[in-house]
């Protein structure tokens, strides 16, 4: 795949900078790995897509808003297409595709990546990878994508320097 990519990273957070020195630079590595390595049905496209880190409170706001869930959670992908059900139509040469956005709240992420032992930059480049998968159409509701997935997710993540996440937590 050619590396015809836009990743965006607005940090709504500064909390993120001082837990995560770099955070916005391994946000975007991990979302153009995500790309280079599972987009291939948008091979020929420019990719455009957010990453936002941001806090609970906002975090918790859209949850609430778009998926009627009063609560924080790690990571949310707002899709701007369905590319799940629109892999069978090629996206004409150079083509831009506008991917959408995937959000993670601060608090959330620190909590699971020490509840998991893992390193918070390890925790959020899993967490992009996997928000950016989903905006690729994904997904983790039936036993085989799930596990197809989370293969996935190990191979971009190795690729990454990053260790298995689920080794020791499935």
């Amino acid at each position: 795949m050619s590396e015809a990519f836009s990743v965006e990273v607005s940090v709504h957070c500064d909390g993120w900078l001082a837990a995560c020195p770099g955070a916005g630079g391994l946000a975007a590595t991990a979302a153009r790995a995500t790309l280079s390595h599972a987009a291939e049905p948008l091979a020929s496209a420019t990719l455009i897509l957010g990453v936002i880190l941001t806090d609970d409170a906002e975090q918790r706001r859209l949850n609430r808003a778009y998926r009627g869930r009063d609560a924080a959670t790690n990571v949310l992908s707002f899709a701007l297409a369905d590319l799940a059900a629109d892999r069978s139509s090629p996206v004409p040469s150079g083509m831009p595709v506008l991917l959408g956005d995937v959000v993670l709240a601060l608090a959330t992420v620190e909590r699971e990546a020490e509840e998991q032992q893992k390193p918070l930059a390890d925790h959020l480049s899993h967490l992009v990878v996997h928000g950016v998968l989903h905006l690729l159409g994904f997904d983790h509701q039936a036993e085989a994508a799930a596990a197809a997935m989370e293969a996935r997710e190990v191979e971009i993540l190795q690729v990454l320097g990053v260790p298995d996440p689920y080794r020791g937590i499935m």
